[in-house]
């Protein structure tokens, strides 16, 4: 009895403050194909092509990403588009952000010249991106605060003591 061997489709990235973006990229690569393996960006790796650390630590990025419906397995990503890795899972399409198109990747251009495998680019979603809402925490940090404050203040207000209820 033959077999049709299962599409795999991978994509990876940092997934740092999970957003509806991140979410479209990962449910437009299910569609692709059979089983989605998703890469995420240890705490090193981004620290080394971003410059800085990400919000969320690496092991809460892999356990919010292996919670979404359209992902089948999560992997450790230690360095962009591994060779090794690609070969290791027999991946047949990488999926990879727009952005990326004119950037060299070794693995990604490796990938690209193997027989039966393709790169797919997706365009980001609009107006949304990790970036932007740094930003949105940024410009609005006062605001937050002040409005943090101003709750704990009314709370303040409204508390009173218990009722004693010493016997004497």
């Amino acid at each position: 009895m033959h077999t049709e061997k299962q599409t795999i489709v991978y994509t990876s990235g940092s997934w740092d403050l999970f957003h509806v973006g991140h979410l479209n990229i990962l449910e437009r690569s299910k569609k692709l194909g059979d089983i989605l393996i998703v890469g995420v960006s240890t705490d090193a790796l981004i620290c080394d092509y971003k410059g800085m650390p990400p919000v969320i630590p690496y092991e809460d990025r892999c356990r919010i990403v292996a919670s979404i419906r359209y992902v089948d397995r999560v992997v450790k990503q230690t360095m962009l588009t591994e060779i090794a890795q690609l070969q290791s899972m027999d991946v047949d399409i990488v999926t990879i952000g727009s952005d990326w198109k004119e950037r060299k990747l070794d693995g990604l251009e490796w990938f690209k010249q193997q027989p039966g495998k393709r790169v797919e680019y997706f365009d980001y979603t609009p107006g949304v991106s990790t970036t932007s809402i740094k930003k949105r925490i940024i410009d609005n940090t006062y605001n937050i605060i002040e409005a943090e404050l101003s709750r704990e203040l009314k709370q303040m207000k409204a508390w009173r003591p218990p009722p004693d209820t010493s016997v004497t």
